[in-house]
């Protein structure tokens, strides 16, 4: 008999297949409790800890920043298509096999992940790492909803979630330190510990559980919709590099997505058993939380991906620094979600309203920084983030499904969390575009205000070293331009940032929230 899904649909492993079990003990479960928090950690962790590396990545690499945000993006990409197979991969191999082949593959794609000497092979297995490690969450759920019911499963999730937002919060801090005293490789050396840590642990702790072999997979759809995803971010990610329709690959990568889309949807309207089940569109709540899922994957990640290369070429901070700086926002993300479990109480709508606003004005501080912006000022918005993106998540989760019957929670936990992903590799990959293509536009423009004609650049009290009569001279002018036109491109990403969250806000009136 399999455990029916509860109805806030909080994760999406509680649709997964498990057989019911004797009772464990207290230890075993509490070591349950420990092996599933240390599993989720590593997730969590490849995704923060490595936005500490970027800088160095970019310049070992030779690459450029909107080339080195696919170190981030493509991992997350993976992650998004492996992720809705996890309940058919449950019913071939079972849960505990599946687990420890996720946390083998894991840390052997982590290991060459530090061995990679060129920027493909390292998106290369950063795909693995992604792949291998999209089960790890949804089982780990799972395995905690089936071992601790009634009372005891508040507390669970409670500890489940503190750990996996310590582990962000702790991660950039080490991966500074030791990026900064060794190099990049050490960011990923960190976690092949913790997964031998982890690998033990579930072999020790999680028992076998039958298999339940009468799930199927609908191998069209999932192509179609991972073919669709694939080429949209292609799109994305390359299109200002090769000028957009200008270029025959771009307009092949649109072609395919649509075409892909097409199919999807052609075959899930007319398939007897579809990848997605269209009757979920048909409920209000549920389509407005994908909206806003979509939304908050957008605004989950991107701060931490733009802010390493942004702080580390433009104000030369160390690692170390950047990893602290990057930390504050982990901090942040304890107090949001402990508020949001203490004001459990109040109208979703409510928590989310204020942490939407929390991370909109954060996106507006950090939108204001300049050249000179202090440490202190980056801290301050990172902590107002992480407090606004921890608020968010609860509201967000029992929004979406509080209406959806529990018959339809496999499909719409599958496509909720698909979403997520999706959002915050897209995003990502629209706000470096914007950091260079407005960089570039108002370099252009400064540029055109530095000739030998202008008046206030003929005083060498005005000028100092930029002297345009000598190489040297020019060359610090350029150096500068191109450094004031960098921070200005990222400021409109942060004010881009600032402004989805406040256009998203009016989507809040039309959710329906159950009373009593």
């Amino acid at each position: 008999m399999s455990s029916s899904p509860t109805p806030d649909g909080v994760t999406p492993a509680e649709e997964l297949p498990v057989e019911p079990v004797p009772t464990p003990s207290s230890f075993a479960r509490a070591m349950i409790l420990v092996t599933v928090s240390i599993c989720t950690m590593l997730y969590a962790l490849t995704v923060t800890i490595v936005n500490v590396a970027l800088p160095q990545l970019q310049g070992a690499l030779s690459a450029t920043p909107d080339q080195i945000a696919w170190v981030v993006t493509l991992n997350v990409i993976a992650t998004a298509v492996v992720t809705p197979m996890t309940g058919w991969l449950v019913s071939r191999l079972g849960e505990r096999p599946l687990l420890l082949w996720a946390i083998s593959g894991f840390a052997a794609s982590t290991l060459l992940c530090a061995t990679a000497t060129s920027l493909e092979t390292l998106l290369l297995y950063r795909i693995a790492q992604g792949a291998f490690g999209a089960p790890i969450v949804p089982l780990s759920q799972s395995i905690l909803l089936v071992n601790f019911t009634g009372k005891d499963r508040p507390m669970a999730q409670g500890f489940f979630g503190m750990t996996v937002v310590v582990g962000p919060a702790v991660g950039p801090a080490l991966g500074g330190y030791f990026a900064e005293a060794h190099d990049w490789r050490w960011v990923f050396y960190l976690i092949v510990p913790l997964c031998a840590v982890a690998f033990l642990l579930v072999i020790t702790f999680i028992r076998p559980a039958s298999k339940e072999q009468s799930a199927k997979l609908d191998w069209t759809g999932f192509l179609a919709l991972s073919f669709a995803i694939i080429c949209m971010q292609l799109l994305v990610d390359r299109g200002e590099r090769f000028d957009w329709f200008a270029s025959r690959e771009i307009i092949f990568y649109a072609c395919g997505a649509a075409l892909a889309f097409y199919l999807f949807i052609v075959h899930t309207l007319t398939s007897d058993a579809p990848f997605l089940n269209p009757q979920l569109f048909k409920d209000r709540n549920f389509a407005l939380g994908l909206i806003l899922v979509f939304i908050y994957g957008m605004l989950n990640f991107t701060p931490i991906t733009l802010l390493p290369p942004m702080l580390h070429d433009l104000k030369g901070y160390p690692d170390s620094l950047i990893g602290l700086l990057l930390a504050m926002r982990g901090l942040g993300m304890v107090i949001g979600f402990f508020t949001a479990g203490r004001l459990g109480w109040l109208d979703p709508r409510v928590t989310f309203f204020v942490g939407m606003v929390l991370n909109g004005i954060s996106g507006f501080l950090l939108a204001a920084a300049n050249v000179d912006v202090s440490p202190d000022a980056i801290a301050w918005a990172g902590v107002l983030q992480g407090i606004g993106s921890g608020m968010m998540w609860v509201p967000l989760v029992t929004m979406s499904f509080a209406t959806l019957p529990d018959r339809f929670m496999p499909d719409g936990s599958a496509i909720f969390h698909l979403l997520r992903n999706f959002g915050t590799s897209i995003f990502i990959s629209i706000s470096f575009m914007v950091v260079v293509r407005t960089a570039r536009m108002n370099y252009a423009e400064f540029a055109e205000n530095i000739t030998p004609y202008k008046e206030s650049l003929r005083f060498p009290v005005v000028t100092g070293a930029w002297d345009l009569e000598t190489v040297e001279g020019l060359a610090r002018i350029g150096d500068e331009m191109d450094r004031q036109a960098q921070m200005v491109g990222y400021d409109n990403a942060f004010i881009m940032y600032a402004i989805v969250c406040f256009l998203s806000l009016p989507l809040l009136l039309l959710v329906r929230v159950k009373r009593g």
